[in-house]
């Protein structure tokens, strides 16, 4: 038979470890085996791929769609891991092949096996041709890993994993395969292999709190996170994000841990005594693969030069790490807020208790404006108070009106000291949305926001969700921008759960209850995790699960309104009508003496089908311009009921939904 030449989407599969399990329980072996080609066979059947070669415990079949080819993968691996688990990885590409006597070979063959050398037990990765194919399929998830020079390949290649809940998604730094130095491009500087793409990359751990008074915990986190975001602002030098760095706090550091879970090379840790203006300060910066001390300091010194240990800190790291410094580099590395170390200590405590959430908010708010108080020009004071007030006034801790203004003067006094600054625009674009419904402004100013700064993430967030997916109804574009979040800052609780917020607003509830598992288990207390989780379990028609979620988040918030009113609406769903008029009596009688937000109640009389006095409440809401009021176009908890009544339509239009 002629040699031919055909595109296809590639996949290469093989069972990690049959060689030693192979020597040490041939039955199992062999078990694995024929299960593996069991599954292979069926669901191969299933979406249309061909299986071309079994070469021992690896297969290479190919698929004439790429969009088949990754739901064959994911349906393969759903099945592997149920039961008798079978530990297999597998790569996919898009490429060329040419077929010879019904064998394949090519580019695209050799460099789908390289991908599938990179996985772990339970993945599926992709190349940058598969991901392309995918775009317009936004049931399918994934994550990107990073750029591989993969050996007898020509330009790296740009890998993802599929994310699903029932896979495996690798972290940069468990990735181990066929990669080699890149020699062919004479302006490449050759570099020692890796377990991870990253060079240069730092993660900065908060600083432990040695002072007598643990209420100074505060500044320990604070100084940290100031050098963090000093560095963030290089081009040349992978930093780990906050959240990430920050859950290693408290703990014995694990090198090894640090290495695979942030995927860097060196880490930044130490400790802080703040005793009256005295402050002392021991820092050590480490490489993560040998435990080497690449550089350490101890100052002792006055709290009035803090600013000033900040700098040097972080000027000390580039130059141990050779991170080339532009004259503007320079500038931001060392670009000083505040003069004021009584105003600096109080922005800091204002950020660690913003970082909280839940009441902790309010606190931040008087935080802030001490810190505004002692220092005018203080330029982050005025983005913190913004922003906690918004959050208070969004989440119903305080009336609409009473934030509105104080956030929008407080942005503007920010950008005005400071146009270069991301972070009040991305506040104004909120404000635009969630009090003004000028769209048009809310996207100008989210937009501005990530162009200053690609990596804010609380512009992707808060523009995926509040805007894209509550207002506009763009679930794609708002999946894209809570990735994006996500795979910036995998380990904190307010990216995942924000984005689990987008994907149930997206219909996608497995996946919303599988990332705020994700962010309930780096704070077990957080607000939004739990609440989408409920959420997500009613909207399945969990209503034991969801009631349990609820009735936990109740007493963990003290018996907060939110939490009231989506345990009113549970109740409903659950058929248990007698509880959820119990609550909604004990909801009026505090609205008499405490501000009750109407949007909720409003929702939640809806569903105890008093729709008459649920329309009073949600004109209520409209005329206090209440936040959530944008949910009831697009949100999964207005029930049918509500929306067949005329009145509905009629309401949308007023809010001019775009």
């Amino acid at each position: 038979m002629p040699q031919y030449r055909q595109l296809a989407a590639i996949m290469f599969t093989d069972i990690e470890g049959y060689t030693s399990i192979m020597q040490e329980n041939e039955q199992k072996a062999l078990r694995w085996k024929n299960r593996h080609r069991e599954i292979l066979q069926r669901e191969h059947q299933q979406f249309n791929g061909r299986i071309i070669q079994y070469y021992g415990d690896g297969t290479l079949s190919i698929f004439h769609s790429a969009v088949n080819a990754v739901a064959c993968a994911l349906a393969m691996q759903q099945e592997f891991r149920k039961g008798q688990i079978v530990p297999v990885r597998m790569g996919l590409h898009s490429g060329d092949i040419i077929f010879d006597d019904d064998q394949v070979f090519g580019d695209g063959v050799n460099l789908t096996s390289r991908i599938e050398s990179l996985g772990v037990p339970g993945s599926v990765l992709l190349s940058d041709k598969i991901q392309d194919e995918l775009l317009n399929h936004p049931e399918f998830n994934t994550i990107f890993l990073g750029s591989f020079q993969f050996k007898n390949v020509r330009s790296k290649v740009n890998v993802f994993a599929l994310n699903h809940p029932d896979l495996v998604v690798p972290s940069p730094g468990e990735l181990k395969g066929k990669t080699e130095l890149q020699t062919n491009s004479p302006n490449h500087k050759p570099r020692k292999a890796l377990n991870n793409p990253f060079e240069k990359s730092i993660a900065v751990l908060p600083f432990t709190n040695l002072s007598n008074d643990p209420e100074q915990e505060y500044f320990g986190e604070g100084v940290g996170e100031e050098i963090l975001n000093s560095l963030s602002s290089l081009k040349d030098l992978k930093v780990a994000s906050r959240s990430s760095s920050f859950q290693f706090k408290g703990r014995n550091i694990n090198l090894e841990e640090i290495r695979e879970k942030l995927g860097v090379n060196t880490v930044l840790h130490g400790s802080i005594r703040k005793q009256g203006r005295r402050l002392r300060l021991m820092v050590q910066l480490i490489n993560v693969e040998d435990g080497f001390h690449l550089w350490s300091e101890k100052y002792d010194r006055n709290i009035d030069d803090v600013f000033a240990i900040q700098d040097e800190v972080a000027l000390a790291i580039t130059e141990k790490l050779k991170v080339t410094l532009l004259e503007k580099d320079r500038e931001l590395v060392t670009k000083t807020h505040t003069q004021n170390p009584e105003a600096y200590e109080l922005y800091l405590k204002g950020r660690f208790y913003m970082n909280k959430r839940g009441a902790s908010v309010i606190t931040a708010i008087h935080c802030f404006q001490l810190a505004i108080d002692l220092d005018p020009e203080f330029t982050l004071a005025y983005t913190g108070f913004a922003d906690a007030n918004l959050v208070a006034g969004f989440y119903g801790m305080l009336p609409p009106a009473q934030v509105l203004d104080r956030a929008r003067k407080a942005a503007e006094k920010a950008l005005s000291l400071d146009p270069t600054r991301c972070e009040p625009y991305c506040t104004l674009g909120c404000l635009a949305v969630c009090f003004d419904r000028n769209w048009k402004e809310a996207e100008t100013h989210f937009l501005t926001s990530l162009d200053l700064n690609p990596k804010y993430i609380q512009a992707h967030y808060w523009y995926g969700s509040i805007y894209l997916a509550w207002t506009k109804g763009d679930f794609l574009g708002a999946i894209t921008h809570g990735r994006i979040a996500v795979e910036q800052e995998p380990k904190s609780a307010i990216t995942l759960g924000m984005y689990g917020s987008i994907l149930y607003s997206s219909g996608k509830f497995p996946e919303a209850l599988y990332y705020c598992k994700l962010g309930s288990e780096v704070e077990p207390d957080s607000f939004i995790c739990h609440l989408y989780t409920g959420l997500s379990h009613l909207a399945l028609k969990h209503y034991e699960e969801a009631v349990q979620v609820f009735e936990d988040l109740l007493k963990a918030t003290n018996r907060f309104h939110l939490s009231l009113n989506a345990l009113v609406i549970t109740y409903a769903m659950a058929w248990k009508f007698v509880k959820a008029h119990e609550l909604m009596k004990e909801l009026k009688g505090r609205a008499l003496n405490e501000y009750i937000g109407y949007t909720l109640t409003g929702i939640a009389l809806a569903h105890l089908d008093e729709l008459d006095e649920a329309f009073e409440y949600l004109e209520k809401a409209f005329a206090e311009k209440e936040p959530i009021l944008l949910s009831l176009k697009y949100q999964h908890w207005v029930p049918e009921s509500l929306k067949e009544d005329p009145r509905y339509e009629v309401l949308l239009k007023r809010i001019g939904f775009p």
